[in-house]
């Protein structure tokens, strides 16, 4: 792990020291969706093959796994924004997270899985309709 940004004020120490890596707002409400639709998954599961690594949402039986990115945190084309302090740390960071959400993808790809990647700025509807479109293809193939 590498240190972070030395010159971080505390407020912004703190705001981003509260930012939740599970259970978010957006994922809730997926969850809570699906879960209504009659779907059953495992939450922040590992992943196969990736211990260290986890999903938020995964459906075992039929291989798919779901995760919900943040705009900021997974650079979103659309709502990602670059910090204006730290800017050299930060853009490594970020930079860091979106080739690990690549490989993700890459490896569970190879092992058969679908990946579906929602962005945290979509309607929990439209999330939930992709989910089940996965899932309902893969169930009858």
């Amino acid at each position: 792990m590498t240190a972070g940004p030395l010159d971080t004020d505390a407020s912004t120490s703190q705001r981003m020291a509260r930012q939740r890596t599970r259970d978010t707002e957006a994922e809730l409400a997926i969850r809570r969706l699906l879960h209504r639709r009659g779907y059953r998954y495992r939450v922040n599961a590992p992943l196969p093959g990736m211990p260290r690594r986890r999903a938020d949402l995964l459906f075992t039986r039929w291989k798919v796994a779901v995760f919900v990115d943040g705009c900021f945190w997974h650079g979103c084309p659309a709502h990602g924004t670059w910090p204006k302090r730290n800017d050299t740390w930060w853009a490594t960071k970020l930079r860091r997270n979106m080739e690990r959400d690549r490989q993700t993808d890459a490896h569970l790809l190879a092992a058969g899985w679908a990946v579906v990647r929602v962005w945290e700025h979509e309607t929990p509807e439209e999330a939930a309709d992709r989910v089940e479109a996965v899932l309902r293809a893969r169930r009858i193939g």
